[in-house]
Protein backbone atom coordinates (compact mmCIF):
# COMPACT_ATOMS: atom_id res chain seq x y z
CA UNK A 1 0.00 0.00 0.00
CA UNK A 2 1.33 3.44 -0.88
CA UNK A 3 1.23 6.40 1.45
CA UNK A 4 -1.56 8.87 0.76
CA UNK A 5 -0.64 12.02 -1.11
CA UNK A 6 -0.17 14.94 1.31
CA UNK A 7 -2.84 17.62 1.31
CA UNK A 8 -1.59 20.72 -0.53
CA UNK A 9 -1.28 23.83 1.59
CA UNK A 10 -3.97 26.45 1.17
CA UNK A 11 -3.03 30.11 0.82
CA UNK A 12 -3.06 32.30 3.92
CA UNK A 13 -6.34 33.93 4.81
CA UNK A 14 -9.79 32.40 5.08
CA UNK A 15 -10.63 29.34 3.02
CA UNK A 16 -14.28 28.29 2.73
CA UNK A 17 -15.03 24.64 3.49
CA UNK A 18 -18.28 23.38 1.98
CA UNK A 19 -20.27 20.34 3.07
CA UNK A 20 -22.07 18.75 0.12
CA UNK A 21 -24.34 15.77 -0.45
CA UNK A 22 -22.21 14.20 -3.22
CA UNK A 23 -18.58 15.31 -3.26
CA UNK A 24 -17.46 13.74 -6.54
CA UNK A 25 -20.51 15.13 -8.36
CA UNK A 26 -20.04 18.53 -6.70
CA UNK A 27 -16.47 18.79 -7.98
CA UNK A 28 -17.62 17.94 -11.50
CA UNK A 29 -20.41 20.50 -11.19
CA UNK A 30 -18.07 23.29 -9.97
CA UNK A 31 -15.76 22.50 -12.88
CA UNK A 32 -18.65 23.00 -15.34
CA UNK A 33 -20.27 25.96 -13.57
CA UNK A 34 -17.26 27.99 -12.45
CA UNK A 35 -14.25 26.53 -14.27
CA UNK A 36 -12.90 24.98 -11.05
CA UNK A 37 -9.71 22.97 -11.13
CA UNK A 38 -9.26 20.08 -8.74
CA UNK A 39 -6.25 20.36 -6.44
CA UNK A 40 -6.76 17.39 -4.17
CA UNK A 41 -9.16 14.53 -3.45
CA UNK A 42 -9.24 12.11 -0.49
CA UNK A 43 -12.05 9.58 -1.02
CA UNK A 44 -13.46 7.12 1.49
CA UNK A 45 -12.18 3.54 0.97
CA UNK A 46 -15.23 2.67 -1.17
CA UNK A 47 -14.66 5.78 -3.33
CA UNK A 48 -18.26 6.98 -3.01
CA UNK A 49 -17.72 9.95 -0.68
CA UNK A 50 -14.97 12.48 -0.10
CA UNK A 51 -13.35 12.97 3.28
CA UNK A 52 -11.62 16.05 1.92
CA UNK A 53 -11.13 17.78 -1.40
CA UNK A 54 -9.82 21.08 -2.64
CA UNK A 55 -10.70 22.98 -5.78
CA UNK A 56 -9.52 26.29 -7.12
CA UNK A 57 -12.18 28.71 -8.31
CA UNK A 58 -11.41 32.14 -9.73
CA UNK A 59 -7.94 32.10 -8.15
CA UNK A 60 -9.10 31.04 -4.66
CA UNK A 61 -9.17 27.70 -2.88
CA UNK A 62 -12.41 26.09 -1.75
CA UNK A 63 -12.30 22.97 0.42
CA UNK A 64 -15.20 20.53 0.44
CA UNK A 65 -16.28 17.22 1.86
CA UNK A 66 -19.27 14.96 1.81
CA UNK A 67 -21.79 15.10 4.62
CA UNK A 68 -21.01 12.48 7.29
CA UNK A 69 -24.06 12.33 9.59
CA UNK A 70 -22.66 9.17 11.19
CA UNK A 71 -19.99 11.34 12.83
CA UNK A 72 -22.41 14.15 13.79
CA UNK A 73 -24.95 12.38 15.97
CA UNK A 74 -26.92 11.24 12.93
CA UNK A 75 -27.63 14.84 11.82
CA UNK A 76 -27.06 15.93 8.25
CA UNK A 77 -25.13 19.17 7.84
CA UNK A 78 -25.31 20.08 4.15
CA UNK A 79 -27.34 23.18 3.17
CA UNK A 80 -30.13 21.16 1.53
CA UNK A 81 -30.71 19.32 4.83
CA UNK A 82 -30.53 22.55 6.82
CA UNK A 83 -32.90 24.50 4.56
CA UNK A 84 -30.16 26.69 3.07
CA UNK A 85 -27.05 28.53 4.19
CA UNK A 86 -26.61 32.13 5.34
CA UNK A 87 -23.16 32.22 3.70
CA UNK A 88 -22.45 33.15 0.08
CA UNK A 89 -19.27 32.70 -1.88
CA UNK A 90 -18.43 35.83 -3.87
CA UNK A 91 -16.73 35.78 -7.25
CA UNK A 92 -15.32 39.09 -8.50
CA UNK A 93 -15.01 38.63 -12.24
CA UNK A 94 -14.25 40.52 -15.44
CA UNK A 95 -17.45 39.37 -17.22
CA UNK A 96 -20.37 38.76 -14.84
CA UNK A 97 -22.79 37.98 -17.66
CA UNK A 98 -20.60 35.17 -19.00
CA UNK A 99 -19.96 33.66 -15.55
CA UNK A 100 -23.66 33.86 -14.64
CA UNK A 101 -24.73 32.27 -17.94
CA UNK A 102 -22.18 29.45 -17.60
CA UNK A 103 -23.33 28.68 -14.05
CA UNK A 104 -27.00 28.68 -15.09
CA UNK A 105 -26.26 26.37 -18.00
CA UNK A 106 -24.44 24.00 -15.62
CA UNK A 107 -27.47 23.82 -13.30
CA UNK A 108 -27.42 26.75 -10.86
CA UNK A 109 -30.66 28.62 -10.22
CA UNK A 110 -31.14 32.36 -9.85
CA UNK A 111 -31.45 33.54 -6.25
CA UNK A 112 -31.13 37.22 -7.28
CA UNK A 113 -31.10 38.36 -10.90
CA UNK A 114 -27.89 39.73 -12.37
CA UNK A 115 -28.40 43.49 -12.63
CA UNK A 116 -26.48 46.75 -12.42
CA UNK A 117 -26.54 47.84 -8.76
CA UNK A 118 -26.34 51.28 -7.16
CA UNK A 119 -22.88 50.55 -5.69
CA UNK A 120 -21.41 50.21 -9.18
CA UNK A 121 -21.33 46.44 -9.67
CA UNK A 122 -23.17 44.24 -12.07
CA UNK A 123 -24.23 41.74 -9.40
CA UNK A 124 -26.39 38.66 -8.97
CA UNK A 125 -26.76 35.59 -6.80
CA UNK A 126 -26.91 31.92 -7.80
CA UNK A 127 -27.83 28.77 -5.87
CA UNK A 128 -25.97 25.59 -6.76
CA UNK A 129 -27.59 22.13 -6.67
CA UNK A 130 -25.93 21.47 -3.29
CA UNK A 131 -27.62 24.45 -1.60
CA UNK A 132 -24.65 26.85 -1.58
CA UNK A 133 -25.10 30.42 -2.79
CA UNK A 134 -22.61 32.15 -5.05
CA UNK A 135 -22.61 35.88 -5.78
CA UNK A 136 -21.07 37.21 -8.97
CA UNK A 137 -19.88 40.80 -9.23
CA UNK A 138 -18.22 42.92 -11.88
CA UNK A 139 -17.44 46.58 -11.28
CA UNK A 140 -19.01 48.57 -14.10
CA UNK A 141 -18.81 52.09 -12.67
CA UNK A 142 -17.72 54.03 -9.59
CA UNK A 143 -20.55 56.10 -8.11
CA UNK A 144 -19.68 59.15 -6.04
CA UNK A 145 -20.34 59.11 -2.26
CA UNK A 146 -23.38 61.40 -2.49
CA UNK A 147 -25.01 59.08 -5.05
CA UNK A 148 -24.32 56.11 -2.78
CA UNK A 149 -25.86 57.86 0.26
CA UNK A 150 -28.95 58.78 -1.75
CA UNK A 151 -29.39 55.22 -3.02
CA UNK A 152 -29.08 53.76 0.49
CA UNK A 153 -31.52 56.35 1.87
CA UNK A 154 -34.02 55.41 -0.84
CA UNK A 155 -33.74 51.75 0.19
CA UNK A 156 -34.46 52.61 3.84
CA UNK A 157 -36.91 55.52 3.93
CA UNK A 158 -37.43 57.14 7.32
CA UNK A 159 -40.48 56.03 9.27
CA UNK A 160 -43.19 58.63 8.91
Amino acid sequence: MTDPTPVPSAPAGITPHLVVSDGPAAIAFYQRAFGATERYRMPTPDGRRLLHAEIEVNGGVVMLCDDFPEFCGGKRGDPTALGGSPVSLHLRVADADAVFARALEAGCTVAMPLEDQFWGDRFGKLRDPYGHEWTVGQTVRTPDPAEMRAAVAAMFPADG
